[in-house]
């Protein structure tokens, strides 16, 4: 049994040595709202810090590769693709995508949530000057495979 308790009842780390190598991965997304004239700022990219897209798709993925340094008792794993889309929802949402791959071990949710996380969270950093109300949501686990656990579906987005 996975458990992140020990005999003594204190939190570790799970012990994943003898699971099998397997590809494994998970699609994670967040969803940024933002008043219409912050969504057309970063439409046309004409915010006055530049290209903010790009920032938050380079924050996501460098925050999948340091989930284990963010998150406690996770894994560090060797990561062999990570991919941060934002897509551009009119009138007034960025709805990001983070997307990881590996084989090994354990799976990749968390670096998949956490990427997405991150992306939201520097969007909101980069444009907080012009909408200081935005709103972060719908964070969530919307599929992943690989893994004894097997393969997660999420239902319908929100």
């Amino acid at each position: 049994m996975l458990t992140h308790l020990d005999a003594q009842g204190r939190a570790n780390m799970v012990d994943v040595t003898d699971k099998a190598v397997t590809s494994r991965e998970a699609l994670a997304e967040s969803l940024v709202r933002m008043r219409p004239q912050t969504f057309e700022l970063i439409q046309s990219g004409g915010h006055p810090k530049g290209d903010v897209l790009a920032v938050a798709r380079i924050a996501g993925i460098q925050a999948a590769k340091k989930t284990a340094d963010l998150i406690p008792l996770c894994h560090p794993l060797m990561l062999t693709s990570v991919k941060v889309e934002l897509l551009l929802e009119a009138p007034d949402a960025v709805r990001i995508q983070a997307r990881c791959k590996l084989a090994g071990q354990t799976g990749v949710e968390m670096e998949a949530l956490t990427a997405a996380s991150v992306a939201a969270l520097t969007l909101y950093d980069m444009c907080k000057a012009v909408d200081k109300g935005m709103v972060i949501e719908a964070t969530r686990l919307l599929n992943k495979s690989g893994g004894k656990s097997g393969d997660y579906k999420a239902a319908v987005a929100p």
